[in-house]
């Protein structure tokens, strides 16, 4: 019989995180797995189409409990919502499981240990949270001291510890020092093919006036640690570079996941618009928001380049995702993209500065072929390392080892 696994996740909406876990359940239903998702937060009009039509059960606790307390505590806030979700799967909801799929919050982790039938749990570290937050004032350090333990502490007692990429274990050894004889897996994330097929092109007419035919894409969330202000930036200095005539026919399209109830989210977008404006730029530039599916497969099929802007990383499913649509990549040098970007190759890796960036976009300017030499080579690359197939085959493995 085969395994069945429960995945319980922090919020199931848009972004790096949530597109993993979609993944690995689609890729586990796939292998005949009994597949669930719990959340704390499940918005229909804010998720993945695959949490819709999939089939996979998803099942949403908590969510009347406070995300922060006068927009601050967010973390406790996140630890209290997931403790209570375990809580309530464990102890309430009478499902039967075998094991335990748990990413990002660690904290429910000793949850599933106190069950009568205890429960073997696989957790995923994208990356660790102590490291998402600056420690400005000493209050936040002494407030984050004890959640910082805890995260140890219950990432320590999970029974098999995956990773993202090379760069995100390394990091996990340097943070979790009591860790050290822990060895965690690089599970690399893939990408679920079926959703990027090239279908007919319906072009950006609503978004890009039609005489732009050089169009550079960002895609990322409204979110300051993403540095979008870079891909502004580099439009700005690229102007400076390109004749009046090349330069008529540059823009750029900054798409990116927008949740209204996220303070950041709205204030950033109106920090970029502001800037396009200072910038004198905003006639090259689109913004948009919360993108779907086909809106993506769109601006993908139609872009000459992506703009990659983090720096550090974890992984980064983007440059992934546009390297399978045969779409180059111009990305910060440090983090995810350098293993799976290549440079010269699939896309060029450039320090976060507007200068190398804007050199790498007029190289795409000045020579339109090699969108397409780079762009055959970068889906070459994502078939033989970042196939669907080895992630679901590894994952399984994974899974199977542990109810074993």
């Amino acid at each position: 019989m085969e395994p069945s696994v429960l995945f319980i996740h922090p919020d199931l909406g848009i972004g790096g995180a949530e597109r993993l876990v979609v993944d690995a359940a689609l890729a586990l239903k796939s292998r005949g797995c009994r597949v669930q998702i719990w959340t704390a937060h499940y918005d229909v009009k804010h998720c993945f189409s695959e949490t819709i039509d999939s089939g996979i059960p998803i099942r949403c606790c908590g969510d009347w409990l406070p995300r922060n307390f006068f927009g601050r505590f967010f973390a406790l806030c996140a630890y209290i919502r997931m403790i209570f979700l375990a809580f309530y799967i464990v102890f309430l909801s009478g499902e039967a499981f075998d094991v335990v799929f748990c990413d990002q919050v660690s904290a429910c982790i000793p949850i599933f240990k106190l069950a009568r039938n205890r429960k073997r749990v696989l957790f995923y570290c994208h990356f660790p949270d102590q490291l998402l937050t600056q420690r400005i004032s000493v209050a936040k350090k002494i407030y984050r001291a004890p959640i910082d333990w805890v995260e140890e502490k219950t990432t320590g007692m999970a029974d098999c510890i995956l990773v993202n990429s090379q760069f995100t274990a390394k990091i996990f050894k340097d943070t979790f020092t009591s860790l050290s004889d822990i060895e965690p897996d690089v599970l690399y994330p893939s990408l679920n093919v079926d959703n990027f097929q090239p279908g007919v092109s319906e072009g950006l007419t609503e978004l890009v006036p039609a005489k732009r035919k050089a169009v550079f894409l960002s895609i990322n969330r409204y979110e300051r640690k993403k540095n979008l202000n870079l891909a502004l930036e580099s439009l700005c200095t690229l102007r400076e570079k390109v004749s009046l005539q090349d330069w008529e026919k540059v823009h750029l399209v900054v798409a990116g996941g927008y949740d209204e109830r996220v303070t950041e989210n709205v204030e950033h977008y109106q920090e970029l618009n502001d800037l396009a404006v200072k910038y004198d730029i905003s006639n090259h530039v689109s913004f948009l928001r919360s993108f779907s599916q086909k809106q993506k497969l769109c601006l993908l099929q139609n872009c000459i380049c992506i703009l990659y802007t983090p720096s550090n990383e974890h992984f980064g499913i983007v440059p992934v995702e546009a390297m399978y649509m045969y779409c180059p990549v111009i990305a910060v040098n440090s983090g995810g993209p350098l293993e799976s970007v290549v440079d010269n190759v699939t896309g060029f890796l450039c320090a976060p500065s507007h200068e190398p960036f804007s050199d790498a976009m007029e190289k795409f300017i000045k020579d339109p072929s090699l969108r397409i030499r780079m762009g055959k080579s970068g889906h070459t690359r994502v078939l033989e390392k970042f196939s669907s197939d080895a992630f679901s085959h590894q994952l399984y493995q994974y899974i199977c080892k542990l109810v074993e």
